[in-house]
Formats: structure tokens, C-alpha cells, sequence
């Protein structure tokens, strides 16, 4: 390996040390990229909070409100209603195909360029949105945001693994989610001023989506492309230029510049299509990990939690604004734990805040299902005493917390780093789908599944994070400080997937590489 020194742990962990630092310029540029998470954080903030707006509901689902307003309820299935998820869940349907486009569309214009075109379809769905007149155009809105988160999750998280230096990739990769959680923040804040505004509050909430979406905008024109983005389309000096930009004077830029064109020419010998690649044993471990991962996140039961806090809360007993207020402190309190972990994953690594993420959750879980049942019982008729809305509001916000720190980031950072070159547009174009296509069916079925399964919902999603933090145990190697291009050292010494892995002689580096 040219110029950088480069060494494999007895842990099996590798680690190479280009001389570089955190510069200005890696950190706005990274900020600049991260600011991706925004509009998807936005977007599951505002979805639960105007579907809990009586002005909303009036307008397009009045038999929920009918329902609400019936003198005796069951409270677990009040929201019940197919048409109401599809607002929602029609989003994820979008974006699951758009991330399987954009995939292909980066190794042609590069993420840079992705992102932008994320962020430009995401403002005009605001727009559709906060006009709609009826369902169907609320249904258009939703798709063109789905198709612009999409685009930016396919393209941010790998731009910034691409960019940050290994030492600190985690930190900086995890700015991803820090932004989707300030965006679900600002969400839950907007919804609870705009639902004290009588008749078009919610158009109000549902047009400021447009917000984060020139945030995107703007950042997408400011930050270049990464190095190896730039590589991959034989722009040789540009990446040298963008890498020396971010690294600063002091790095060894020929010396990381080479590894990257050494990945890059190595994906260049097989160019046999990026999808069909991915399929082969030498990349099980690869394609494992882009099923796993953002399949077991949304099975957290987060999303549901985020997308439907204000219900949640309303069905333990607090009125409509009290309910809002609520998210918001959820909103507050994964904000909070995200900045825990983006300065813990680089120092104690990823694995331990799987683990201790996972036990939080499931035991915050168990106790919501056992109050939910005690309180409410199996005909959601039951009224809940105060004391135990508010061990509910609490247990959520732990809940929260452990999947700040947690499932949240990490289920970003792993993805976004593990691909080699050559198949890693395809793996995070496959990890954003498997994540949206889950997420759709979540949000679809949710309302029908607490109707049907009562307070034991909470116990299925317990059950499912005990399934995933044990799969973190078995298959999961740490990855801490590893750079992108040393990788394959790390699944090589793993006990099990170790079988899978080929080893291969760098190729040849060409000029216009």
C-alpha cells in the first residue's frame, strides 16, 4: 500500500494513517452533505403531527374523526385507517424505487449532483403538498418527497463515509442522523405552533418542508464530489484537488489518493454490473449486512414510535396539544443521544452501543406493553391513570435515547463504509430500498397491527431488537477506524464470514484512473 502506514490488530481490526487531520474544510463539507438527513428527519416529524390535526383530519379522513368523537372506543383502533397510512406510508413506496435508480444514476453524474436532484424533488413535493385539495394530490406531494429522500439517502450517507478521514468517519458519518434528528425536532416544534393556527395550520406545516429542502439545495452546490466519485468517472486531477481540500496540507494525499484509484481500478476490472456483482459468495457478507442492517432499524418499532408519537400519547391519556408537546421532548431526547454517539462510536466503536442500545430498548418496550395492558387492557376502553401516561411518555423517551446512540446513526455509518468501490453504489442503493420497503409496510400496517394485537404490539417489536442485537453479537465485526480501501481485512479474520471472502491482489493503477 503506497505511502500510508497500514497494519491489521489482533482484534482483526485495520488501520491506516495518511498524516491528515480534521480540517475547516472537511467539516463544513461534511456538514454540508449530512444536511441530507434534514428533510427525511422533517418529514417523519411532521407526518405523525398533522395526522393528529382535527383541521387535517376534517379535511381528508373525516371518519377518524367520527370515530374519536363516538362515545365509547376502542382506543388501540380509533386511528384505524387504510387511507390515512397511505399518506404516510406512500412516501417509502417512492422512495424505494428512486433509490434503486440512484444508484446507478451516481456512478454516472456522481453523489454530489444525486443529492442536489434529491433535494430539488423533495421541495417540489412541499409545494404539491401544502396546495392539496384533495387526497390524491396529498398522495402526489408524498411521492415526490419519497422520490427525494430516496436520491439523498442513497448519496449522503456514502459521500460522507467517502469524504471524513477513517480516524473519525463514525463521528462524521453520524452527522447524518444528527441532522435527521434536528429536522424531526424542528417538525415536531412547527406542528405544535401551526396546530393552534384554526383551518390551514397544516398546510402551513406541511409547505415548511421546503425548508430543508433548500438547505440541501444550497449545500449540494457549495461541497465538490468525492474523491472517489470523481475517480470512478476518470476525473484524476479533480479528485486529487477535492481530496486535498478536505485532507489539508499536512496528509499524505498521493499516498491515500493511490489506495482510492487502486480500489477504483480494481471495481474497473469488473464491470459486470454492480447488482449482479453484489450477488456472488464473495460478497454474502456484503450483501448480508445490506439486507440486515436497514432491514432490523425500522424494526426497532422507531419509526412507527416517531411517525405516530402524538396518537401514542393521545391514547395514554394526554389532550391533543400535550400529545404534540411530547414529541417534541421525544424529538429533544434523540437529539441529545445522537451527539452522544457521534463522540463515543470513534472512540469505543460500534458494537458496544449496538449492544447496550438494544437491552435499553427492549426493556423500555416490555414495561410499555405491561402499562398499555394493565391500564387499557384488550378493549382500549380503559382509561389510564396520569401517573402511568406519564411512565409512558418517559419509558418512550429512554427508548428514544437508546435508539439516538444506537440503531439510529449506526444503521447510517455501517452501510456507508463496508462496500468496496465497485459494488457500493449498488449495496447502499439496496440498503436505502430494503430501509424504505420496510419502513412502507411498517407505517401501512402499523395502525392496523396495535389495532389487532393491543399493548402485545410493543412486545412483537421487543422481540424483534432481542433478534437483531444478538445478530450484532454473531455477524457484526467492528469496524472502528478502519479506512474504506483496508476493509476487506476486517470480514477476512471474522469467524464466519471469513469462508466468503476472496482475496485479491490490487490491480495495476492506470493513469486515467
Amino acid at each position: 500500500m503506497a505511502g500510508g502506514a497500514f497494519a491489521v490488530a489482533d482484534d482483526g481490526r485495520a488501520s491506516v494513517d495518511y498524516g491528515g487531520r480534521v480540517t475547516f474544510s472537511v467539516v463544513v463539507t461534511c456538514l454540508m452533505a449530512a444536511s441530507g438527513g434534514l428533510i427525511f428527519g422533517y418529514d417523519i416529524g411532521i407526518s405523525g403531527g398533522v395526522t393528529a390535526m382535527e383541521s387535517f383530519l376534517s379535511a381528508f379522513f373525516p371518519g377518524v374523526l367520527r370515530r374519536m368523537a363516538a362515545a365509547r372506543r376502542d382506543q388501540y383502533c380509533v386511528y384505524d385507517s387504510h387511507i390515512l397510512t397511505a399518506f404516510t406510508s406512500s412516501l417509502y413506496l417512492a422512495g424505494l424505487a428512486a433509490s434503486l435508480v440512484a444508484s446507478r444514476v451516481t456512478r454516472a453524474v456522481g453523489r454530489q449532483a444525486v443529492m442536489l436532484a434529491g433535494g430539488a424533488l423533495f421541495f417540489a413535493g412541499a409545494a404539491v403538498n401544502a396546495a392539496a385539495v384533495n387526497i390524491a394530490m396529498l398522495i402526489v406531494g408524498r411521492m415526490l418527497l419519497g422520490f427525494g429522500i430516496g436520491f439523498t439517502n442513497q448519496a449522503a450517507p456514502v459521500y460522507l463515509a467517502e469524504t471524513a478521514p477513517p480516524k473519525w468517519r463514525g463521528a462524521f458519518t453520524t452527522g447524518f442522523q444528527l441532522f435527521l434528528s434536528v429536522g424531526n425536532l424542528a417538525a415536531n416544534l412547527v406542528n405544535y405552533g401551526t396546530s393552534r393556527v384554526p383551518t390551514w395550520g397544516w398546510r402551513l406545516s406541511l409547505g415548511l418542508a421546503a425548508a430543508p429542502a433548500a438547505v440541501i439545495l444550497v449545500g449540494a452546490l457549495l461541497v465538490p464530489d468525492t474523491p472517489s466519485s470523481l475517480l470512478v468517472r476518470g476525473r484524476a486531477e479533480e479528485a486529487r484537488a477535492a481530496l486535498r481540500r478536505v485532507r489539508g496540507g499536512e496528509a499524505d494525499v498521493d499516498a491515500e489518493l493511490e489506495d482510492v484509484a487502486r480500489a477504483v481500478a480494481a471495481a474497473r476490472a469488473h464491470e459486470d454490473g454492480a447488482f449482479r456483482r453484489i450477488l456472488r459468495r464473495e460478497h454474502r457478507h456484503h450483501l448480508a449486512m445490506a439486507v440486515a442492517v436497514p432491514l432490523f432499524q425500522p424494526l426497532t418499532g422507531v419509526i412507527v414510535i416517531a411517525f405516530f408519537a402524538p396518537v401514542l400519547f393521545q391514547m395514554a391519556g394526554f389532550g391533543s396539544d400535550a400529545a404534540l408537546m411530547g414529541a417534541v421532548i421525544l424529538g429533544a431526547v434523540n437529539l441529545g443521544s445522537t451527539l452522544v454517539s457521534t463522540a463515543t462510536v470513534d472512540r469505543y466503536g460500534r458494537r458496544p452501543l449496538y449492544l447496550a442500545g438494544g437491552l435499553v430498548m427492549v426493556v423500555c418496550q416490555v414495561a410499555v406493553a405491561w402499562i398499555m395492558g394493565a391500564q387499557i387492557g384488550r378493549d382500549g376502553e380503559s382509561a389510564m391513570a396520569r401517573p402511568y401516561s406519564i411512565a409512558v411518555v418517559a419509558l418512550t423517551c429512554v427508548f428514544s435515547a437508546a435508539f439516538g446512540w444506537s440503531w439510529g446513526p449506526l444503521a447510517w455509518i455501517i452501510p456507508g463504509e463496508i462496500f468496496p468501490v465497485e459494488i457500493r453504489s449498488a449495496g447502499q442503493g439496496i440498503s436505502v430500498a430494503v430501509n424504505l420497503g420496510i419502513t412502507f409496510l411498517l407505517t401501512q400496517t402499523y395502525l392496523s397491527t396495535l389495532c389487532a394485537l393491543k399493548y402485545a404490539t410493543f412486545i412483537y417489536y421487543a422481540a424483534w431488537v432481542a433478534v437483531m442485537t444478538a445478530f450484532v453479537v454473531a455477524f457484526l465485526p467492528e469496524t472502528k477506524g478502519v479506512p474504506l480501501e483496508a476493509m476487506g481485512a476486517v470480514w477476512e479474520r471474522h469467524w464466519y464470514w471469513r469462508r466468503f471472502v476472496k482475496s485479491k491482489t490490487p490491480a495495476k493503477i492506470t493513469d486515467d484512473a
